[in-house]
Protein backbone atom coordinates (compact mmCIF):
# COMPACT_ATOMS: atom_id res chain seq x y z
CA UNK A 1 0.00 0.00 0.00
CA UNK A 2 2.81 2.42 0.81
CA UNK A 3 4.45 1.73 -2.56
CA UNK A 4 1.13 2.37 -4.34
CA UNK A 5 0.67 5.61 -2.44
CA UNK A 6 4.11 6.89 -3.41
CA UNK A 7 3.68 5.82 -7.04
CA UNK A 8 0.14 7.02 -7.60
CA UNK A 9 0.46 10.40 -5.92
CA UNK A 10 2.90 11.47 -8.66
CA UNK A 11 0.48 10.63 -11.50
CA UNK A 12 -1.57 13.81 -11.17
CA UNK A 13 1.11 15.95 -12.79
CA UNK A 14 0.16 14.37 -16.12
CA UNK A 15 -3.34 15.83 -15.71
CA UNK A 16 -2.29 19.40 -14.90
CA UNK A 17 -3.97 20.90 -17.97
CA UNK A 18 -7.31 19.23 -17.12
CA UNK A 19 -7.36 19.42 -13.34
CA UNK A 20 -8.75 22.91 -12.77
CA UNK A 21 -11.70 22.56 -15.12
CA UNK A 22 -12.44 18.86 -14.56
CA UNK A 23 -12.26 18.50 -10.78
CA UNK A 24 -15.31 19.68 -8.83
CA UNK A 25 -15.34 22.94 -6.92
CA UNK A 26 -15.88 22.48 -3.21
CA UNK A 27 -19.10 24.04 -1.88
CA UNK A 28 -18.91 27.52 -0.38
CA UNK A 29 -20.53 26.37 2.90
CA UNK A 30 -17.48 24.14 3.45
CA UNK A 31 -15.19 27.17 3.35
CA UNK A 32 -17.59 29.07 5.61
CA UNK A 33 -17.43 26.23 8.16
CA UNK A 34 -13.64 26.06 7.88
CA UNK A 35 -13.12 29.78 8.42
CA UNK A 36 -15.62 29.98 11.29
CA UNK A 37 -14.49 26.77 12.99
CA UNK A 38 -10.80 27.73 12.91
CA UNK A 39 -11.52 31.33 13.89
CA UNK A 40 -9.64 32.67 10.86
CA UNK A 41 -9.34 36.35 10.04
CA UNK A 42 -8.23 38.06 6.81
CA UNK A 43 -4.45 38.30 6.79
CA UNK A 44 -3.92 35.04 8.67
CA UNK A 45 -1.22 32.75 7.28
CA UNK A 46 -2.31 29.35 5.99
CA UNK A 47 -0.29 26.36 4.78
CA UNK A 48 -1.83 24.19 2.07
CA UNK A 49 -0.57 20.67 1.40
CA UNK A 50 -0.86 19.49 -2.20
CA UNK A 51 -2.48 22.52 -3.80
CA UNK A 52 -2.51 20.99 -7.31
CA UNK A 53 -3.78 23.74 -9.63
CA UNK A 54 -5.31 25.81 -6.84
CA UNK A 55 -8.86 24.43 -6.60
CA UNK A 56 -9.07 25.14 -2.86
CA UNK A 57 -6.40 27.84 -2.86
CA UNK A 58 -8.28 30.40 -4.92
CA UNK A 59 -11.41 30.64 -2.73
CA UNK A 60 -9.26 31.19 0.38
CA UNK A 61 -6.92 33.69 -1.28
CA UNK A 62 -10.00 35.65 -2.38
CA UNK A 63 -11.11 35.77 1.26
CA UNK A 64 -7.93 37.66 2.14
CA UNK A 65 -5.76 34.94 3.66
CA UNK A 66 -2.03 34.58 2.96
CA UNK A 67 -1.23 31.11 1.65
CA UNK A 68 1.96 29.10 1.38
CA UNK A 69 1.23 26.09 -0.85
CA UNK A 70 3.26 22.90 -1.21
CA UNK A 71 3.01 20.85 -4.41
CA UNK A 72 5.21 17.98 -5.62
CA UNK A 73 4.19 18.15 -9.29
CA UNK A 74 6.08 20.71 -11.37
CA UNK A 75 3.34 20.96 -14.01
CA UNK A 76 0.64 21.32 -11.35
CA UNK A 77 2.69 23.98 -9.55
CA UNK A 78 3.16 25.89 -12.81
CA UNK A 79 -0.57 25.77 -13.49
CA UNK A 80 -1.30 26.95 -9.93
CA UNK A 81 1.04 29.91 -10.37
CA UNK A 82 -0.80 30.78 -13.60
CA UNK A 83 -4.24 30.48 -12.00
CA UNK A 84 -3.18 32.59 -9.01
CA UNK A 85 -1.08 35.14 -10.86
CA UNK A 86 -3.40 38.02 -9.96
CA UNK A 87 -2.82 37.54 -6.23
CA UNK A 88 0.25 38.56 -4.24
CA UNK A 89 -0.82 36.78 -1.04
CA UNK A 90 0.13 33.27 -2.23
CA UNK A 91 3.44 31.43 -2.62
CA UNK A 92 3.82 28.05 -4.39
CA UNK A 93 6.69 25.80 -3.28
CA UNK A 94 7.62 22.60 -5.10
CA UNK A 95 8.46 20.24 -2.26
CA UNK A 96 6.86 17.30 -0.43
CA UNK A 97 5.22 18.13 2.88
CA UNK A 98 7.14 15.31 4.56
CA UNK A 99 10.53 16.95 3.88
CA UNK A 100 9.61 20.63 3.86
CA UNK A 101 10.96 22.61 6.79
CA UNK A 102 9.39 25.94 7.75
CA UNK A 103 11.46 28.66 9.37
CA UNK A 104 11.80 27.92 13.08
CA UNK A 105 10.04 31.18 14.00
CA UNK A 106 7.32 30.94 11.33
CA UNK A 107 4.08 29.19 12.30
CA UNK A 108 0.68 29.05 10.65
CA UNK A 109 -2.89 29.58 11.84
CA UNK A 110 -4.10 26.70 9.68
CA UNK A 111 -2.55 23.72 7.93
CA UNK A 112 -4.99 22.17 5.46
CA UNK A 113 -5.24 19.67 2.63
CA UNK A 114 -8.03 19.38 0.06
CA UNK A 115 -8.19 15.86 -1.43
CA UNK A 116 -4.51 15.40 -0.60
CA UNK A 117 -4.19 14.31 3.04
CA UNK A 118 -4.46 10.60 2.21
CA UNK A 119 -1.41 10.87 -0.06
CA UNK A 120 0.83 12.06 2.79
CA UNK A 121 2.95 9.56 4.71
CA UNK A 122 0.64 8.50 7.58
CA UNK A 123 3.60 7.99 9.91
CA UNK A 124 4.64 11.64 9.65
CA UNK A 125 1.71 13.81 8.59
CA UNK A 126 0.27 14.67 12.01
CA UNK A 127 3.68 15.39 13.52
CA UNK A 128 4.65 17.60 10.59
CA UNK A 129 1.37 19.52 10.74
CA UNK A 130 1.74 20.01 14.49
CA UNK A 131 5.23 21.48 14.03
CA UNK A 132 4.02 23.92 11.36
CA UNK A 133 1.14 25.27 13.45
CA UNK A 134 1.23 27.93 16.13
CA UNK A 135 -0.08 26.79 19.53
CA UNK A 136 -3.86 26.69 19.24
CA UNK A 137 -3.74 26.66 15.44
CA UNK A 138 -5.85 24.22 13.44
CA UNK A 139 -5.45 21.28 11.11
CA UNK A 140 -8.13 20.73 8.45
CA UNK A 141 -8.54 18.24 5.66
CA UNK A 142 -11.26 16.94 3.40
CA UNK A 143 -11.61 14.83 0.26
CA UNK A 144 -14.14 14.96 -2.58
CA UNK A 145 -15.57 11.43 -2.86
CA UNK A 146 -18.28 9.70 -4.83
CA UNK A 147 -21.59 9.31 -2.97
CA UNK A 148 -24.71 7.53 -4.15
CA UNK A 149 -28.02 9.23 -3.29
CA UNK A 150 -31.10 7.06 -2.93
CA UNK A 151 -32.76 6.98 -6.32
CA UNK A 152 -29.61 8.40 -7.92
CA UNK A 153 -28.27 7.84 -11.40
CA UNK A 154 -28.10 4.08 -12.21
CA UNK A 155 -25.24 4.69 -14.63
CA UNK A 156 -22.59 3.86 -12.05
CA UNK A 157 -24.00 0.44 -11.24
CA UNK A 158 -24.23 -0.36 -14.95
CA UNK A 159 -20.71 0.83 -15.84
CA UNK A 160 -19.22 -1.11 -12.92
CA UNK A 161 -19.72 -4.24 -15.03
CA UNK A 162 -17.21 -2.86 -17.54
CA UNK A 163 -14.68 -2.12 -14.79
CA UNK A 164 -15.09 -5.73 -13.64
CA UNK A 165 -14.60 -7.05 -17.19
CA UNK A 166 -11.27 -5.25 -17.64
CA UNK A 167 -9.99 -6.29 -14.22
CA UNK A 168 -10.36 -2.87 -12.61
CA UNK A 169 -13.29 -3.65 -10.34
CA UNK A 170 -13.87 -2.40 -6.83
CA UNK A 171 -11.85 -4.03 -4.05
CA UNK A 172 -13.53 -6.63 -1.89
CA UNK A 173 -15.80 -5.08 0.69
CA UNK A 174 -16.17 -1.75 -1.14
CA UNK A 175 -19.44 0.07 -0.47
CA UNK A 176 -21.51 2.77 -2.14
CA UNK A 177 -21.96 5.36 0.63
CA UNK A 178 -25.04 7.56 0.76
CA UNK A 179 -24.70 11.33 1.22
CA UNK A 180 -23.71 12.00 4.81
CA UNK A 181 -22.38 8.46 5.27
CA UNK A 182 -18.76 8.80 4.19
CA UNK A 183 -16.37 7.49 6.87
CA UNK A 184 -14.43 10.00 8.92
CA UNK A 185 -10.97 9.98 10.52
CA UNK A 186 -11.86 11.39 13.91
CA UNK A 187 -10.39 8.40 15.75
CA UNK A 188 -7.13 8.61 13.81
CA UNK A 189 -6.75 12.30 14.64
CA UNK A 190 -7.38 11.64 18.31
CA UNK A 191 -4.93 8.73 18.37
CA UNK A 192 -2.15 11.04 17.22
CA UNK A 193 -2.30 12.75 20.63
CA UNK A 194 -1.36 16.02 18.92
CA UNK A 195 -4.79 17.52 18.27
CA UNK A 196 -7.97 18.06 20.26
CA UNK A 197 -11.46 19.52 19.80
CA UNK A 198 -11.98 17.38 16.69
CA UNK A 199 -15.00 18.37 14.60
CA UNK A 200 -16.42 16.57 11.58
CA UNK A 201 -18.97 17.94 9.12
CA UNK A 202 -20.42 16.44 5.92
CA UNK A 203 -21.13 18.34 2.70
CA UNK A 204 -22.91 16.86 -0.32
CA UNK A 205 -23.66 18.11 -3.81
CA UNK A 206 -24.36 16.84 -7.33
CA UNK A 207 -22.85 17.63 -10.73
CA UNK A 208 -24.19 16.82 -14.19
CA UNK A 209 -21.64 15.76 -16.83
CA UNK A 210 -21.61 15.24 -20.57
CA UNK A 211 -19.63 12.22 -21.75
CA UNK A 212 -16.61 14.37 -22.60
CA UNK A 213 -16.72 16.23 -19.30
CA UNK A 214 -16.87 12.95 -17.42
CA UNK A 215 -13.94 11.49 -19.33
CA UNK A 216 -11.94 14.61 -18.52
CA UNK A 217 -12.78 14.06 -14.85
CA UNK A 218 -11.66 10.42 -15.01
CA UNK A 219 -8.43 11.56 -16.64
CA UNK A 220 -7.57 13.35 -13.38
CA UNK A 221 -8.00 10.22 -11.19
CA UNK A 222 -4.78 8.40 -10.35
CA UNK A 223 -6.24 4.94 -11.03
CA UNK A 224 -7.40 5.93 -14.50
CA UNK A 225 -4.17 7.75 -15.33
CA UNK A 226 -2.18 4.63 -14.38
CA UNK A 227 -4.59 2.24 -16.15
CA UNK A 228 -3.19 0.39 -19.22
CA UNK A 229 -4.18 2.23 -22.39
CA UNK A 230 -6.13 -0.65 -23.90
CA UNK A 231 -8.26 -1.01 -20.78
CA UNK A 232 -8.84 2.72 -20.52
CA UNK A 233 -9.79 3.02 -24.20
CA UNK A 234 -12.35 0.23 -23.87
CA UNK A 235 -13.81 1.75 -20.70
CA UNK A 236 -14.05 5.22 -22.21
CA UNK A 237 -15.64 3.84 -25.37
CA UNK A 238 -18.32 2.14 -23.29
CA UNK A 239 -18.98 5.28 -21.25
CA UNK A 240 -19.37 7.32 -24.43
CA UNK A 241 -21.60 4.71 -26.09
CA UNK A 242 -23.91 4.32 -23.12
CA UNK A 243 -24.34 8.04 -22.54
CA UNK A 244 -25.04 8.58 -26.24
CA UNK A 245 -28.11 6.39 -25.77
CA UNK A 246 -29.58 8.84 -23.24
CA UNK A 247 -31.88 11.61 -24.43
CA UNK A 248 -29.73 14.32 -22.87
CA UNK A 249 -26.41 12.45 -23.11
CA UNK A 250 -25.58 13.28 -19.49
CA UNK A 251 -24.95 11.55 -16.16
CA UNK A 252 -25.40 12.87 -12.62
CA UNK A 253 -22.68 12.17 -10.08
CA UNK A 254 -23.09 12.70 -6.37
CA UNK A 255 -20.17 14.21 -4.47
CA UNK A 256 -19.46 14.25 -0.77
CA UNK A 257 -16.77 15.82 1.39
CA UNK A 258 -16.05 15.30 5.07
CA UNK A 259 -14.43 18.34 6.64
CA UNK A 260 -12.15 17.41 9.54
CA UNK A 261 -11.07 20.25 11.80
CA UNK A 262 -8.89 19.86 14.90
CA UNK A 263 -6.99 22.21 17.22
CA UNK A 264 -3.28 21.82 17.95
CA UNK A 265 -2.63 20.81 21.55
Amino acid sequence: MADDRVRLRTTFDAAADLYQQARPDYPEPLYDALVHGAGLRPGDELLEIGCATGKATLPLVRRGFHLTCLEIGSALAARARHNLADYRNVTIIEEPFETWQPDSDHHFELVFAATAWHWIDPTARYQQAWRALRPGGHLAFWTADHVFPAGGDPFFVDIQKVYDEIGEGLPSGATRPRPGQLPDQRAEIERSGLFTDVRVQHFDWEISYTAQQYLWLLDTFSGHIAMPIAKRDHLYSEITRRLAQRCDGRLHRGWGAVLHLARRT
